[in-house]
């Protein structure tokens, strides 16, 4: 993780590596967004809520957008899209939402990618530079991150990244329509293996 660089902007600070760029949304992000999420509708499915019909439209976009305005502003959400660094395409979203606060100091890891971009490490890269920045930037002591008992991916994600495995949560989200269990996984700040990681070349 220590290719890390922050360049703070208003509202949310964009996070930049050698192939990743991390901004926030913006309106002008709605076309390239909604047809990544139209062609890997199939491949995103199965991990997420049901999609509301008018998801993909503008008139949603713009709300979704007010609403994570007002939870930057307050300090509990951060999200971002990660951009391939060279020719600015749109490759997914990673957030950290749910920043708790007091004797908590914990935020909560989620994201997605588009089903063209998968395999290649770009969210593992994503999610460290969110990680860097909540412990570096926010001081959070704890990030947690959930996921299903047979979703690969995220796992090897969740293990490069330095999380471990802290047990399963009955019936804990709605996907895909129904209540499901999920792995919950945890990153602390002093973690051995997550310093060990930041500090090599």
């Amino acid at each position: 993780m220590s290719f890390l660089r922050l360049v703070v902007q208003d509202p949310l600070p964009v996070l930049r590596s050698p192939r990743l760029v991390l901004r926030a949304p913006a309106m002008a992000d709605h076309g390239a967004w909604a047809e990544l999420r139209r062609a890997s509708r199939d491949f995103l499915a199965p991990w997420e809520p049901l999609w509301p019909e008018d998801d993909l439209e503008k008139s949603a976009f713009r709300r979704r957008l007010r609403r994570l305005a007002g939870e930057i502003r307050e300090g509990v959400s951060y999200p971002w899209f990660v951009f391939d660094a060279a020719t600015r395409e749109i490759l997914g979203g990673v957030t950290l939402s749910q920043v708790r606060r007091g004797v908590t100091q914990t935020g909560t890891l989620g994201y997605w990618m588009g089903e063209a971009h998968a395999g290649r490490g770009v969210m593992t890269e994503a999610a460290g530079l969110v990680v860097g920045f909540a412990f570096d930037t926010l001081r959070l002591h704890r990030i947690e991150a959930s996921c299903l008992p047979e979703n690969g991916r995220s796992i090897r994600l969740l293990e490069k990244v330095g999380f471990v495995r802290e047990g399963l949560a009955r019936r804990y989200l709605c996907i895909a329509g129904e209540w499901r269990d999920h792995l919950l996984w945890a990153l602390l700040a002093d973690d051995p293996r997550f310093v060990a990681s930041r500090n090599a070349p």
